[in-house]
Order: structure tokens, then C-alpha cells, then sequence
């Protein structure tokens, strides 16, 4: 008797049981990809937006702990304080810092205007080459900040009291307002979405 030897191999069953198996574990591993992907992507975002957040606090405390009492003349000729903020209008605040380098040494001074403004949900810094501005001149804009519902920024005088506007309305001639001492410190909150409120105090110098 011959006997013939069994062929060696898989049969269509065990192929069928086992590419069942294995479209089974690719898709749990790719349904564990992508959720680690879009967290990861999450991740960043918030990382992104945490350091837009940070960056923009960093550059108004920059700006207000340089604050001086050096005020200007704007486009149309009209004084304005060394620092101004709150009330109506977009422009939130605006001052006069010094310590502006210049690496170039270009012929201009170390003291430089600089505004924040709330418009269409961004933080937005403005900033001039010159002080006492003519008709025309360039103003430089850079949004510091984007998804921002509201802006909201309260001043502390020299007696501890907080004040929503700067300067105080004292009931004199605008040159009385001008001896009047810079506040104390300022407080800015914005309103970030996805962050809620944050709030931060500067001390003002001086």
C-alpha cells in the first residue's frame, strides 16, 4: 500500500479565520492611533495658545513696569497723558515706556508709544517710531491675542482705590490732570475662550 503524504499549508478556512483576525486587531490599533494623534494634536493646540498667552502678558508687563511720565502730542496735534486707559472705544490703553532698544543705533530715542486695542475678538499692540506724531505717521500693529471675548482693565491710585478709566475725572482744566501722580499699579482681565478669565496686576513705576 502506498501512502501519500498530507499537503502541507493552510486551508481556506484558517486563511479566512485568520485574516478576520487580523482586520479585527488593525482596526483596534488604529482606532488607539488615531485617538492618541488627535489628543496629541489637542495638545499642541492648547500649547500654542498657552504660549500666545503667556507672550502677550509678558510684553504688557514689559510695557506698563516702563511706564513714564512723558506725554505726547497725537496726529492732530492734541496732548495726551503719558498713560490713558479705559473708558469707550477700542483702545483699552496706551502709554510711554522707555527702555526701547536700539541695536542699530538709529537716530531716535529710547522712549517709545505703544497702545493695546479690543477689536473683532484680538488684543492688538500698536506701536510708533516717534512720540509727538505728525499726520501720516506709520503706526505698527502686531495681535497679540486671538479668541478674546472681552478686555477689561482698572487702575490703582496713590490713595488704594481702583479706578475704571485713567485719569480720573477731578472737575479741573485738563492741565490740572496732568500733575496728577501715575496710578499704582494696573490691572488687565481678559476674557480668553476655551481659558475663562484671567487677570493680572502690573505695577506701575514711580
Amino acid at each position: 500500500m502506498t501512502v501519500r503524504p498530507r499537503p502541507s499549508g493552510f486551508t481556506l478556512l484558517e486563511l479566512l479565520v485568520a485574516l478576520a483576525i487580523f482586520a479585527v486587531l488593525a482596526t483596534m490599533a488604529y482606532a488607539a492611533l488615531n485617538s492618541v494623534m488627535s489628543a496629541r494634536k489637542q495638545v499642541e493646540v492648547k500649547s500654542v495658545r498657552l504660549t500666545a498667552l503667556q507672550t502677550a502678558f509678558t510684553v504688557m508687563q514689559r510695557d506698563i513696569e516702563q511706564a513714564v511720565a512723558r506725554g505726547i502730542r497725537d496726529e492732530l496735534g492734541d496732548e495726551q497723558p503719558a498713560l490713558q486707559g479705559g473708558g469707550v472705544g477700542t483702545t483699552v490703553l496706551s502709554l510711554t515706556r522707555t527702555g526701547w532698544r536700539n541695536p542699530l543705533g538709529s537716530a531716535r530715542s529710547n522712549m517709545q508709544r505703544v497702545a493695546y486695542l479690543f477689536d473683532n475678538k484680538q488684543l492688538i499692540r500698536q506701536s510708533w517710531s516717534i512720540l509727538d506724531r505728525a499726520p501720516g505717521t506709520e503706526v505698527y500693529s502686531e495681535v497679540l491675542l486671538d479668541e478674546v471675548s472681552a478686555v477689561e482693565v482698572r487702575f490703582l491710585d496713590q490713595e488704594a482705590q481702583w479706578s475704571d478709566y485713567w485719569p480720573p475725572q477731578t472737575g479741573g482744566a485738563q492741565d490740572e490732570q496732568a500733575v496728577i501722580p501715575p496710578p499704582r499699579a494696573v490691572e488687565i482681565s481678559l476674557d480668553v475662550e476655551g481659558w475663562g478669565r484671567i487677570t493680572r496686576l502690573f505695577r506701575v513705576p514711580g
